[in-house]
């Protein structure tokens, strides 16, 4: 690709092309973006963004990115030689990885009888089957009869290997190789036995992601135990609320650490609560006699070189939703769950052997543990930064660990973009990104593939109860920014109206069984949460609800609009929030937006109103920027979706998980209307 065509025109520095260039490409859709590419060669990620999206506007049209975003990067032979899809079409003399998907959840218990074996999960006895439905299609038992623990399958072939490339604000800096991390696994889990600790024991963990911490998860799983899940942002009420729902029997915390250049004292937050005894990890002054310094607590003991052996349905993890209403779900993981993690990175992410993972997330989250079993199962290995991921330190650690698979969540791309933090980096050996955890803008994920050469971004879309995505990309076919291309290996979805018919726009319902769905809840009726009143699907499936909105475009992809529940009625249309939301912040000057929807006093159709936060030192007159958004919205949406009122603040409420939490907005806007 580095290689000019004779006829490619000469360009500037800066990457300029001439206008004889723009003559020829214009109007030539992916033709012309690919004549582009080469022009490229080597510097594309030195051509400023600005050059690539007149192209790509050139080519494409000017609408292009907003109505139906169409490709920016093609697999070449290469990736497609290399990928695992293509060996899995090659098996099974699939065409195309559409057919390939379809075989998959066709034949769904093969697919993942297959993915077992190609991932080489150990057990001590093999399952007899898959699943058993015969009780429930709803909640199955996973690889019955199986004998094992999962986390014996993250230490398979060379232990010499990397494991863990960490580095932190406060000039740590190390690589751990997987026998290392082997080895402070087993001293976690011989402590946690000499004090009792067993199968169906359950230890809490609020740290950042440091290498201790994954020892520290793995040395839980290894003892037989499960791990109840602590993002180290929450306050102590939250702490308190999850430690009580989840039972744990000791609190594994670290004492301070530091992050975006303070100091956060993780020991003293959680006093505040009724926590458990603690072992504390790192420097922390110890305020009760219960408490246990972790160096000296782990050397106390001797190392546990097996494994406790475990059911397939046993608990290992204790996950929670974000809670933004109410108390938040707890999510159990079992021994079967990390098969989907592995599975889907090695299909949609195309994780290999002796590649390098990042992603910023927190064992509090989904992603934490998916980073875990995607990485180690795979042979793969992590780079964990102990820091702020929107400085230009982080996008140093990504170079300098030699990352081949960067995940990302948009609000850290837009920021990226918005104070240059990644300019000049040399990210050429990323191979791909993966973005999760909010809808993303066309714009800002197109600009993050041309800032490693364009790579694609495998767009990935699940939640907690999945255990990983029901709908993503892969390495095989074309990226289109902020377009899915399938439904998730092994799983299938139906998009229903409101009165249950198959439609292009509408909230999406899972078939299943597939590995990696939950089963249960440990404080909720599970079959309340995703079963009841949902409708039979167009065959007579048993559906299950997910609650996301999804459009499938005419290109035959799809897009993810966002929430059913943050739909709107505006005169008479159904709209997600996500939907305006993307519209008003493609504007010049906003940073971010949130629409929500105000019913009036008395009642009445719903009234507009949309939360704006501003870029740098951009005119902040809400009168005039109401005007804007408004003929904006008219303009690129709907006439019929009136601004009622805009409101400019300094940042958007979110969530631990960063979810924008409009039921705060709303709040807000009918107190103020009121007012």
């Amino acid at each position: 690709m580095s290689e000019r065509p004779d006829h490619a025109p000469e360009t500037t520095p800066l990457g300029e092309p001439s206008s004889e260039f723009f003559e020829r490409i214009r109007g030539r859709g992916a033709a012309g973006w690919k004549e582009w590419l080469q022009t490229c060669g080597d510097r594309a990620a030195a051509i400023p963004f600005s050059q690539h999206l007149e192209v790509y506007q050139a080519v494409y049209g000017p609408a292009a990115l907003r109505e139906n975003p169409m490709p920016v990067w093609f697999p070449e032979a290469p990736d497609l030689e290399r990928a695992h899809v293509t060996q899995w079409c090659l098996r099974h003399e699939c065409d195309s990885v559409d057919d390939l998907h379809a075989w998959s959840v066709r034949e769904r218990e093969a697919f993942w009888q297959e993915a077992i074996q190609e991932l080489g999960i150990v057990f001590q006895q093999p399952p007899r089957a898959v699943w058993d439905t015969s009780s429930s299609l709803a909640s199955p038992e996973y690889l019955t009869g199986a004998q094992w623990n999962v986390a014996a399958s993250c230490f398979q072939g060379d232990l010499d290997r990397p494991a863990i490339h960490y580095a932190d604000e406060e000039g740590r800096s190390e690589t751990w190789s997987l026998e290392r991390l082997l080895e402070e696994v087993r001293r976690v889990a011989g402590a946690l036995a000499a004090q009792g600790f067993g199968r169906g024991s359950r230890a809490a963990i609020m740290m950042p992601m440091t290498p201790e911490a994954v020892a520290i998860y793995l040395g839980v799983i290894w003892a037989g135990g499960a791990v109840v899940a602590i993002a180290d942002s929450f306050a102590a009420p939250e702490v308190a609320t999850r430690l009580e729902i989840g039972g744990a029997e000791v609190l594994f915390v670290q004492g301070t650490y530091h992050r975006a250049g303070k100091e956060i004292d993780l020991y003293r937050r959680v006093l505040e609560a009724n926590v458990p005894p603690c072992i504390v990890v790192g420097d922390a002054a110890l305020q009760r006699s219960e408490d246990r310094d972790y160096a000296a607590w782990r050397d106390g003991a001797a190392p546990l070189v097996a494994p406790v052996i475990c059911a397939s349905m046993d608990a290992t993890n204790y996950l929670f939703s974000s809670g933004t209403t109410g108390a938040p779900k707890a999510i159990p993981w079992s021994h079967a769950t990390p098969i989907k993690c592995a599975t889907d990175a090695r299909l949609h992410q195309d994780v290999h052997g002796g590649d390098v993972l990042a992603w910023p997330t927190n064992l509090g989250w989904m992603m934490g543990p998916w980073l875990i079993y995607a990485a180690l199962v795979n042979r793969a290995s992590m780079a964990l930064y102990g820091g702020s991921p929107a400085t230009r330190e982080f996008g140093r650690f990504v170079e300098e660990a030699g990352v081949t698979m960067l995940g990302v969540v948009p609000s850290l791309v837009r920021a990226w973009r918005e104070n240059g933090t990644i300019e000049g980096l040399d990210w050429s050996r990323i191979r791909c990104f993966s973005s999760t955890g909010e809808c993303s803008q066309p714009e800002d994920m197109f600009y993050l593939m041309s800032r490693a050469g364009f790579r694609p971004v495998i767009e990935y879309c699940g939640g907690t109860e999945l255990a990983g995505g029901y709908i993503s990309s892969t390495v095989v076919v074309p990226c289109a920014p902020s377009v899915f291309t399938l439904p998730a290996f092994g799983l299938d979805f139906v998009i229903l109206d409101e009165e249950g018919n198959e439609t292009d726009c509408g909230e999406v319902f899972l078939i299943p069984p597939s590995l990696g769905l939950s089963t249960s809840l440990l404080n909720r009726d599970h079959d309340e949460a995703y079963f009841a009143g949902v409708p039979a699907g167009p065959h007579g499936e048993l559906l299950r609800r997910h609650g996301d909105l999804v459009e499938r475009l005419d290109s035959g992809r799809f897009r993810v609009l966002g929430r059913a529940d943050d739909t709107m009625n505006l005169g008479g249309i159904k709209v997600s929030s996500a939907e305006i939301e993307r519209v008003v912040a493609e504007l010049e000057g906003i940073r971010e937006a949130a629409a929500v929807a105000v019913p009036p006093p008395g009642g009445g159709p719903a009234e507009l109103v949309v939360f704006v936060v501003l870029q740098g030192e951009s005119p902040s007159d809400e009168s005039q920027w109401f005007a804007v958004v408004r003929r904006h919205i008219a303009g690129q949406l709907n006439p019929l979706f009136k601004l009622q009122r805009l409101v400019i603040v300094d940042s958007l409420p979110r969530t631990a998980s960063n979810k924008v939490m409009r039921r705060l907005l709303r709040q807000r806007a009918a107190e103020e209307r009121g007012a």
